[in-house]
């Protein structure tokens, strides 16, 4: 893809989750209105130790975030997209199609907050099943 609307080089997915937190202003930090804010607390070193080492996710752990996230977009038809749009590997996406029939399915007769349980519940494992002996395949249907 170009350089305009494509993506960038060496990013793979938007992966949904937690905002970070504020970093405290150190110099020359002006708020939106001109203002000077007050200076953030500095965090503790067991703090800041657990935020500057991430913790590794696991390939069935990402697929969970990530089928279930769009699952739960999907349920609640705030999304239109194919598996390219949403960064899904077509096996993911296929994860995805079923996760949202059946969610479908038992919103009808039961209501959205049991098919969203429902839903976690078999992406969790379909992608763990997906993932049980590692990755797939490098090709770009997996």
């Amino acid at each position: 893809m170009g350089r305009r609307g494509g993506p960038r080089p060496g990013v793979r997915f938007l992966i949904p989750g937690p905002a970070l937190p504020a970093l405290p202003c150190t110099t020359g930090c002006t708020g939106p209105d001109g203002s000077t804010p007050s200076p953030s607390p500095t965090p503790t070193s067991a703090s800041a130790s657990a935020s500057a080492s991430p913790q590794p996710v696991s390939d069935a752990d990402l697929c969970t975030r990530l089928v279930t996230y769009w699952a739960r977009r999907t349920l609640a038809d705030d999304t239109y997209g194919d598996y390219q749009s949403m960064g899904l590997p077509h096996g993911q996406y296929r994860i995805l199609l079923d996760v949202v029939a059946a969610g479908r399915s038992v919103r009808q007769r039961q209501g959205a907050d049991v098919a969203r349980r429902l839903m976690d519940r078999q992406a969790r494992t379909a992608c763990a099943a997906r993932y049980r002996h590692g990755t797939p395949s490098t090709g770009p249907w997996t």
